[in-house]
Formats: structure tokens, sequence, C-alpha cells
């Protein structure tokens, strides 16, 4: 693999839609953003100095630094938060400071309540004399500085136009080494910038644009030298691509991980070829278990990813680690869950593992270039990240800490994955979006390619399947299980009601199209999630939509009334057999709802005249003359894969207003 030189990206016609030194601040933050190889997902700092007048009409100098939460890429001008400078630079004269007194400082020294957390490097961006300060951790320059003589070859690189900052933990002590360095290493006139070994590289300048292109010139010489030294290009060589199912395996193993855990999680597997290539290096064992790339990736990915499948090793060799280390930390720590963020090896190449579909797609990010980080590292002359206890440090900052001895509470089905068929319109739509309110991460399935689009997010997967073709079912729950790690909750909610018409007058054709897709397209797809229900971590549940017809059959609806109590026995079956497996099914029984596409003008009317009624009678034709909505139905189906209905199996529940026929 062979990425073109970093270029600046800067634009003058851009660059003059902003107006004013934090306006400029925040265009040249979203350019070092757009490039992956600079920062990723919250990293990378930048600021600016400002003065200007406040409430009392008196001039005060204030650093806006990023925010916490923040992400350069699409920040704001609100996402930074404005401290005050003179507070910042005495702070930095204190011998010591805990992070939480930092934190402390920092939040009541600033001038917007409303503003985010300041950066933990804030007290570092206010010692630098210049007015634009820049910070990333660009892949090339990890590459560099992680190898064994990372520092000299830095030294050869740069020469005297940066300042060599040996590493420590970022945060307070991290800005007391530089203040004390700095002033002493600073060439007025020809420093640009300052590189902190194992971490990050700093640039400076007078403007926004001059302090950006110092960046993209320092990084660019960093990538010239691993080009020169032939450590740039990564070979791709990886094993033949294997034809076969792989979810049985990933639902397992997502099981085991989320024992570990102690919550269900999100499994995102890459079999792309750099991500097989990797994971399928001789190598591998030595060069993936030596630390992260950078010290606050940590917090994401743990310090090593697992090799193979063996978790239950893996959290024993976790715990070693915390029980090792943690006794020399400052004050009392509790362990973190001691499940693995990554994992690597074999057929199934890169896994990344996460609470929610979110941070399962940020750890992929992160190691997805650690890789490449890795390689060029090893090309370099080998791969060589912080020890041990700098990590761990990191991983069991106090500040990390403090989270999580604060009251969270999740969504009820966070970490868990819903599969919804007919999911383009009507019921099928309103229970994805039922699901995704709780936390699910949701796959739909329809015939209407517009399922695709329904939703663009993280949690979110629309696949365009026939449910009546058993490759498409195949294919189908194959990549729900490659883009979330498994199965948890099953919506069968496809279906079909034809015209009406007398039996005597049904065709054949019409039976067997109508029995195809309510009956036999649901026992197939039952039949194949049985499995990956199996390996549920809170256990399998299945909902059926089924129908008021199924207690009280109309006339005119032989077809779809025989498929629905056909459906209804089924699932009472399954009820009966897959108890043993924690897999629990239950039925709903709703009756006119309208917003649904089975109910087109023509099948209303007709209906509708089949009881003597008219549209509006039929509508609220009910005891508690209500109208029953697809949100109404997705609502009880959600409720029915929760909690509340966590001791009840095979049961049969009417949405429909109250039927006098079903009572």
């Amino acid at each position: 693999m062979n990425q073109s030189p970093i270029q600046s990206l800067w634009n003058d016609a851009e660059a003059s839609q902003f107006k004013g030194d934090l306006a400029l601040r925040v265009y040249t933050s979203r350019l070092l953003g757009r490039d992956k190889s600079l920062v990723l997902h919250g990293g990378g700092n930048t600021s600016v100095k400002i003065r200007e007048k406040n409430i009392l009409g008196e001039t005060e100098e204030l650093l806006y630094v990023k925010g916490s939460g923040w992400d350069l890429e699409t920040i704001e001008a609100g996402g930074f938060a404005p401290v005050q400078m003179p507070h910042l630079l005495k702070l930095a004269r204190l011998k010591t400071m805990s992070d939480a007194q930092m934190s402390n400082e920092l939040l009541t020294h600033m001038k917007s309540a409303a503003a985010p957390a300041p950066s933990v490097e804030t007290i570092l961006h206010a010692l630098l004399p210049y007015k634009f300060v820049d910070h990333t951790h660009a892949d090339a320059f990890i590459s560099i500085t992680n190898t064994k003589n990372g520092l000299a070859r830095l030294r050869k690189i740069y020469g005297d136009s940066v300042v060599y900052i040996p590493y420590v933990m970022p945060g307070f002590d991290l800005a007391r080494l530089c203040a004390k360095i700095f002033p002493k290493a600073h060439r007025p006139g020809r420093t640009v910038g300052m590189v902190l070994e194992h971490h990050g590289v700093f640039s400076f300048g007078r403007t926004a644009r001059e302090s950006y292109e110092r960046m993209i010139d320092l990084v660019r010489l960093a990538e010239n030298y691993l080009r020169e030294q032939k450590a740039w290009q990564i070979t791709i060589q990886f094993p033949p691509a294997q034809k076969k199912s792989f979810a049985p395996e990933l639902a397992q193993l997502r099981r085991d991980v989320s024992a570990v855990a102690g919550v269900p999680v999100i499994l995102l597997t890459q079999r792309d070829e750099r991500s097989l290539s990797f994971a399928n290096r001789k190598d591998l064992q030595k060069i993936s278990q030596s630390g992260p790339a950078t010290p606050d990736h940590v917090i994401r990915t743990k310090r090593v990813p697992l090799v193979g499948r063996d978790v239950k090793k893996f959290a024993a060799d976790y715990a070693a680690y915390f029980k090792k280390i943690s006794p020399h930390a400052k004050q009392k720590l509790t362990m973190l869950d001691a499940a693995p963020r990554v994992i690597l090896g074999g057929e199934l190449g890169r896994i990344s593992v996460g609470r929610t579909a979110k941070d399962a797609a940020i750890v992929s990010d992160i190691y997805e270039h650690t890789m490449d980080i890795i390689a060029r590292a090893e090309n370099l002359g080998g791969w060589q990240a912080l020890p041990a206890q700098d990590i761990f440090d990191v991983e069991y900052w106090e500040l990390e800490q403090m989270k999580l001895r604060k009251n969270s509470s999740a969504p009820a089905f966070q970490g868990e994955i819903a599969l919804v068929t007919g999911a383009a319109s009507g019921i099928g739509k309103a229970c994805v979006d039922s699901l995704l309110k709780r936390g699910a991460c949701v796959v739909g399935l329809d015939v209407n390619p517009a399922v695709t689009t329904l939703y663009s997010r993280a949690d979110f997967l629309g696949l365009v399947c026939d449910v009546t073709n058993a490759a498409n079912l195949h294919d189908a729950l194959e990549k729900t299980v490659l883009r979330f790690g498994g199965l948890d909750l099953l919506i069968l909610n496809a279906g079909i009601f034809p015209k009406s018409s007398p039996t005597e007058n049904l065709s054949m054709e019409t039976w067997r199209r109508v029995m195809g897709l309510n009956l036999d397209a649901n026992f197939a797809l039952l039949q194949a999630a049985h499995p990956l229900l199996k390996c549920a971590p809170r256990g399998g549940r299945v909902v059926v939509i089924g129908s008021k017809n199924v207690p009280a059959p109309g006339p005119g609806a032989a077809a779809y009334s025989t498929s629905k109590a056909a459906m209804n026995q089924l699932a009472r079956v399954a009820a009966l057999e897959w108890g043993k497996d924690r897999i629990r099914i239950n039925s709903i029984h709703p009756n006119a709802v309208f917003d649904t596409g089975l109910w087109t003008e023509e099948v209303l009317r007709s209906r509708a005249k089949a009881y003597g009624l008219s549209v509006e009678e039929y509508k609220t034709n009910n005891i508690l003359k209500v109208e029953v909505s697809s949100r109404d139905v997705a609502e009880l189906a959600a409720e029915m894969c929760g909690a509340l209905f966590g001791k009840t199996t095979g049961a049969q529940v009417p949405v429909d207003g109250g039927n006098e026929r079903v009572i």
C-alpha cells in the first residue's frame, strides 16, 4: 500500500468565508480533521489566543482551545473552550497538581459556562509563545517515534527546527516538562514545531494558515524519510478468501466477549485485503502485543489485541496485568472490564469490539491506522511501543476513573442486534424506529430498495432482501453478523394481504404466493436464525407480527387468515422447543393498522364494504373506538423484547382497540 504524499488543503476561496481569528481556527482545524492520517475521532488539539472585551468592557486574553468531545473534522466555534490566559500561566508555575484539580481549575476559569470542558493539554497550549497552535498524532510521525532509535531518527529529520520532549504522560506533568525545556531549546525565527516522543507533533505560527501548513510540512518530512528508508510501502499478502459462513463462529465469539465484558457488545468484522494480510503475518504475536500506536488509543483499544479466539485467556492475562501494575498507583483503582477491543487472526481477519456500533467503528478506524503504523515501523527497523506501565497510567488515568464512579444508565438494548423484515414502511419501519430508540443496532430487510437509505448511521443496516429466497436470507444473516456480530432480536413482520376473494374463487397461485411469504419464508428465517439466537448474550427474542384474523378470521381472507394462523401455531411450537435455548417467542395480533403497505385504498374499501361500513367507520371499528397505528404495534413489539416480558414466551397479545369476536 502506498498513499500519496500529504498536501496542504488550504483553499483561498474557502478560507475567505471564515472571518476573524476564531473562525480561521475553525477552518484549519477542519482541514486537519479531514485527513485521517493526522487525527482520528477526537484526537489532536488546536488553539488560538485572542484578546477580547468582557461584559465589564475590560480587555482580557483568552485561550480558545478545542473542547472535550469535539472532532476536529466537524468542529464549530462553540467547540472551543475560552479559558483565561493569566490563570493558565500561573497554574504552569505550580510544582504539582492532580488531574482532578487541573480539571477543576480549567472549568472554573472559562469565560463561558456553556463551553465544553477544555482539553487536558490546555496549559501546554497556553505556554507556547504563539498565537496559533496545532497538535496531531500523524501516522508517519508515530511510525518513526515508535522504533528503537526513534528520537535519534527524529533529530536527523528535523534538526533544530523543532523542540524535542521525551515521553511524559499527557496532562499537567507534560505541561511542566515543556515549560522547563521549551524556553531553552526554542529558536525564535527558526523553531516551527515541537515533537513529543511516542505521542505526537506540534506546530505553531502567527496565523492559522502558517501553523497549519507548518504541520503539513513537518508530516511531509516524516513521510519522505520513510520513503527514503524504504519503509513506506506496505506489502499486502493475504490468504485466498474462503467462501464459507462465518456467522455461527462470530456469534459464539461475541457471546464469549460479552460474558467477559458483562454486557452485550457489538463486533465489527473486517475481512478486506489489508486486514487479512496483517492478521496472518507470521510475526503477528510479536508486533501486536507491544502496545498501541499512541497512549491515548488505549482508552479505546486496550493495550493489546486478542490474537486468536481464547477470550478467557485474554481476560486472565488482562487481570494479571492489572494486578501487577495497579499496586503502584497513587490511588485505589477499579479494574475495567477485561474484554478485548480488537481481535486478530486467521480467516476472520480483524474484529473491532464496542458497546455500541459507533464505539466499534471508532476502534476499527484506530486499528486500521495502527496496522499501517506498525508495518512501517517494522520496515524501518522494528516496532517498539511504550512500556506497559506507561500505557497503564493512561488507561487508568484519574479522569477516566472519575467517569467510572459516576452513575450512568445505558439504553435498554445497547449492544444488542435486531433484525426486522418488511422494514421499509409501515409496522416494519416503526419497529426499526422503536428498537433504535432503545439503543439496538438494527438490520432492516425489504424488497423495496428504499430500505437501504432509511437511515445513515452506524447502528443501522438496510438490505434489499426477498425473504422467500433462501440464498437472500442466508446472505442477509451473514451480513448482519459481519456488521454487528450476532443476532438477539428478530421481528417477523414481512407479509402480504391479497385482494379480498371468496374461498370458492381463490386461485391456487394466490394461495401459494401468500403461504410462501406469510408462512414459508418466516419458517425458513426462524430456522436459519436459531443458531444465532442461541448465542444471544441475554437470550434470543422473537416477535411475530400476527393478525386479528388468527383468533377471528374475516370473510374474503382465506389465504391470509390461514397463513397467519399457521404461523401462529409455528411460533407456539417453537416457543415450546426453544425455551431450553433461552429463546422466547411471542406474537402480536394487530387489527386495522391502516398506515401500512398492506392496506391499499382498494383493499380498505373492499374490507369496509364486506362489513357494511364506511371507510372511516371501519378504521375505528373497535370497542375503544380508536385507530391503531404502526407505532402502537412497534412499541409493544419492542417492549416484548425487553425486561418487562422477560419471563413470557408463547404469548399472544392483541393490539386492536378491543374486538368483540376476539374477546
